[in-house]
């Protein structure tokens, strides 16, 4: 009496998690203020530093030693702890990697998408990819800046001090383009040339002079932040940055180079004040827009995030990056549909921005609009065939649309590039299965296993495979492994229904009650529960977990029929018939249904209702496999 209701259907687990923002600089580490503090200052914080590095802090301790590096680059035990933390930060993403660990290296599940730091970083360098030229264009909006602002200046000057100005201005491009060509002393003489000769009471020219100076300063670094040079740099774009807001609060630009460089050392919070106060002071800047949102966003602050992007947006209706970013923000914040909106402003600006295109397909896929998502997903990987995230996402959609055969070749091809992806492998397995081709599932489900034994649905995926190949004990023992996780249910339930088939009906109700008290309201445990109950004969029992699925879903004739038959095992004939004219009156054409009606009628001495019944069945099914039974029975009536 155990009926087939498809329990065992599998499904691939979609990648779209994660938003990423465009042009993320993948630099982490604390932008620390210039300690000028007293020595225990200093030693409190070294002491500090060795306490999370005891602790496993690593990261902790990294932005408290970069601060103090920064303010004295010469300290040298505070580099040797900075040396120790690093190492140990690095053994322990590669312990992870090993491990296997699933928050990190391993998709969500499509219903609850949490963020996937593994996959977020690889796609955040797509998307600064994608964004390059976004420093290019803050550059040239600064340099813009720069000039209408010695323009101004020089407007309302005397020849003399004109003069004079121009002098400065000259000296500081000297330097920069010193700086460019990493000629840092040459830059320094020429900064500090153009220094001594600015002109006498002009403080707010001396201020914009300081703000240049620092902006060249910070090119430096950008182009050196992982050597020496750009160490140098960084300490002379803060100071000079320091120095034009002392002289003049009100200009943007030092605000902006001090957000820049806390952003590249990964000081979040550092970054959104100070962009925050350059959008305050120069509100008409999309760029400062643009940065205050992603500073906001990369520190969970995705409602004010939103309303920098669309700031920025806003202020320049043709900046792409801001419409990508603002679509990963609304995503963020669970408005799919005005994120989808984003991105297609995104595409429709900069047709080949492969991954705007991959989050149109994730958003489409998670609305089950898989056609949609599949045009999505193959235009991303037409502007870039090497994105195997975009592969993946393809190949989850096509199996969701019923078309196999092309998400076996899209997995293929993500495979040829990951070999090893547990996720990749794991997708291709369940394509297998839907296949037939259950020999390949079980080796390819096997190696997604072998990958990653901590994460329970590849171990599922290996006992579904091993199951439909007729290995009966290797499902047990995948199922087994997969039952780990107390909360996953999934394998629960087909361990019941494989110790059940195969005349274990304790085991069967042992491993379903587990599944029970983790979901007490799911129609396939409920189910399930029923049959082992009906084996083993405790009518009671069966009659109300079949009672509790239907509570779930009442049309399911399956389940109608199992309580039917529960009745009729326990003698409750009159309820039994009840529940065989329910399922005739969902399913006309269940003629299993009309035979047993016809019994039950039977066995209540109802013979003019039991006579009509059978001489109904026999009637509309001649070929009916109970034929002689039933053409039996009809002649004792």
């Amino acid at each position: 009496m155990t009926e087939n209701l498809n329990l065992n259907k599998k499904t691939i687990f979609f990648a779209g998690g994660a938003l990423v923002l465009a042009a993320i600089i993948a630099v982490i580490f604390l932008l620390a203020a210039r300690n000028t503090g007293s020595a225990s200052k200093r030693d409190n914080t070294v002491r500090l530093a060795r306490e999370y590095l005891d602790q496993g802090e690593y990261q902790r301790a990294l932005d408290l030693l970069d601060g103090l590096l920064i303010a004295n680059p010469n300290d040298e035990e505070a580099r040797d702890l900075r040396d120790q933390a690093l190492r140990a930060k690095q053994g322990e993403g590669l312990a992870a990697a090993r491990d296997g660990a699933e928050a990190d290296a391993e998709p969500p599940k499509r219903e609850d998408p949490p963020p996937d730091s593994r996959r977020a970083d690889a796609e955040g360098r797509e998307a600064a990819a994608a964004s390059a030229d976004t420093e290019a264009l803050a550059a040239r909006a600064a340099a813009e800046a720069r000039r209408r602002a010695e323009a101004e200046e020089l407007a309302r000057m005397s020849a003399a001090v004109q003069a004079q100005m121009r002098e400065v201005n000259a000296l500081v491009e000297k330097g920069r383009a010193a700086v460019q060509q990493n000629n840092f002393k040459a830059a320094e003489e020429s900064f500090s040339q153009a220094l001594s000769k600015l002109p006498r009471g002009e403080t707010r020219f001396e201020a914009q002079k300081y703000a240049e100076i620092s902006d060249a300063w910070y090119d430096g670094f950008a182009r050196n932040n992982d050597n020496a040079l750009g160490e140098t740099a960084v300490k002379s774009a803060v100071s000079n940055a320091q120095e034009s807001i002392r002289k003049d609060p009100a200009l943007a630009l030092p605000q902006y180079t001090l957000g820049r460089i806390n952003r590249d050392r990964g000081n979040w919070a550092g970054a959104e004040t100070a962009f925050r106060e350059a959008a305050r002071l120069d509100p008409n800047n999309y760029l400062y827009a643009f940065e205050l949102g992603r500073s906001s966003f990369r520190l969970g602050k995705y409602d004010s995030a939103r309303m920098s992007f669309e700031s920025a947006v806003r202020l320049n209706a043709g900046f792409e990056p801001a419409w990508y970013n603002l679509g990963g923000t609304y995503s963020a914040l669970k408005k799919s549909d005005n994120a989808l909106t984003a991105y297609r402003r995104a595409v429709a600006l900069k047709s080949d921005y492969a991954v705007a295109h991959r989050e149109i397909g994730r958003i489409l896929s998670a609305k089950n609009d898989y056609p949609g998502a599949i045009d999505s997903f193959n235009k991303a990987l037409t502007y870039n065939p090497k994105d195997i995230a975009s592969l993946r996402d393809l190949g989850y959609a096509q199996n969701q649309a019923g078309l196999n055969q092309a998400a076996e070749t899209s997995f293929t091809q993500a495979l040829a590039s990951d070999p090893n992806d547990a996720q990749t492998n794991d997708n291709m397995a369940i394509v297998k299965i839907d296949l037939g081709k259950y020999g390949e599932a079980v080796q390819y489900s096997a190696k997604a296993a072998a990958a990653s034994p901590a994460t329970g649905r590849y171990s599922y995926t290996l006992g579904l495979a091993c199951e439909k190949s007729g290995d009966i004990d290797g499902a047990i023992t995948a199922y087994k492994n997969a039952a780990r996780d107390p909360s996953y249910v999934r394998p629960r339930i087909n361990l019941g229904q494989l110790y059940l088939d195969n005349g274990f009906p304790s085991e069967a109700l042992s491993y379903l009650m587990e599944a029970y008290r983790a979901e007490p309201n799911s129609f396939e445990v409920n189910n399930n529960l029923g049959n082992v109950y009906v084996r083993m004969e405790n009518w009671d029992a069966a009659t109300e977990r079949y009672q509790a699925a239907l509570s779930r879903q009442s049309a399911n004739v399956t389940v109608r029929m199992n309580l039917a038959r529960a009745y009729a095992g326990s003698g409750n004939l009159a309820r039994a018939k009840e529940a065989y004219l329910e399922v005739l009156k969902l399913a006309p054409s269940n003629y299993d249904a009309l035979f047993e009606l016809g019994k039950a009628c039977a066995s209540m001495g109802d013979a003019a209702a039991a006579k009509q019944y059978l001489a109904s069945l026999l009637e509309k099914s001649p070929s009916y496999s109970g034929k002689t039974e039933a053409e039996k029975l009809l002649a004792e009536l």
